[in-house]
């Protein structure tokens, strides 16, 4: 069975006049952490979106398992996703969210407090989430995304609003699943902890691929913020 979970072929998406991601092309392989890096607006979020099927793509494909999100059956065990951290109701305890998502997804309720312990939420199981601050939110986005036990974790900035200490505990969670056998693709702004979290790495800059490899490849013995610098800022100046 081959070890590329997520694929992005020539994937390009145009938004009126502005052309958010093109030709891109990447793999994504299991078992391992890959960080997707790149400026605002370089277009992570826009190919995120496109591999979701959240959007449609102007061009080229972007594949789990060989095919798009929409041919997958029951996307939830397969495909993990956090891309917002917002989508709660505040009224309603954490348990209560979970609830709601599990019912919807015909997930055992057994597993809420699995999930809940997983992210280290098991505390705040019963507090309304109106009161949660930025950082359980994370994790309780966190939590949803494992409630169906999936093989693949897509997320977008999940280290917003963690402490130092909360950020130490995200790395060590993501290599654990990636240990696990399952396939992390996160995207952050965070340079020096992806170095840290990461084993691959893909960056993209004005929505092209510009380069793709091992953490020891791109960085090539310097920081990673150094090389994302050259690869990017520097390159576009």
């Amino acid at each position: 069975m081959s070890s590329v979970k997520i694929e992005f072929k020539d994937l390009s998406k145009r938004y009126k006049d502005v052309l958010a991601v093109s030709n891109f092309s990447a793999q994504v392989q299991s078992g391992r952490v890959t960080g997707f890096l790149g400026p605002n607006g370089a277009g992570k979020s826009t190919a995120l979106r496109c591999l979701l099927g959240l959007v449609n793509p102007t061009g080229g494909s972007a594949e789990i398992n060989g095919g798009s999100y929409s041919q997958l059956v029951e996307p939830i065990h397969k495909v993990g996703a956090v891309l917002d951290s917002r989508g709660f109701h505040p009224g309603l305890t954490a348990k209560q969210n979970l609830k709601i998502m599990a019912s919807a997804s015909q997930i055992n309720f057994s597993r809420i407090d699995e999930v809940l312990e997983l992210v280290d939420l098991a505390g705040a199981a019963n507090k309304r989430t109106k009161g949660f601050s930025l950082g359980m939110k994370q994790r309780l986005s966190l939590a949803i995304a494992m409630l169906g036990d999936p093989e693949i974790l897509i997320l977008d900035e999940p280290a917003n609003g963690l402490d130092p200490l909360g950020i130490v505990w995200l790395r060590e969670f993501l290599q654990r699943l990636a240990g696990e056998g399952r396939t992390i693709l996160v995207s952050s702004h965070q340079l020096a902890e992806m170095q840290n979290t990461v084993n691959d790495v893909l960056i993209i800059n004005k929505g092209v691929l510009v380069a793709q490899g091992t953490i020891k490849e791109i960085c090539k013995g310097k920081s990673l913020e150094e090389a994302f610098l050259e690869l990017t800022l520097r390159k576009s100046a």
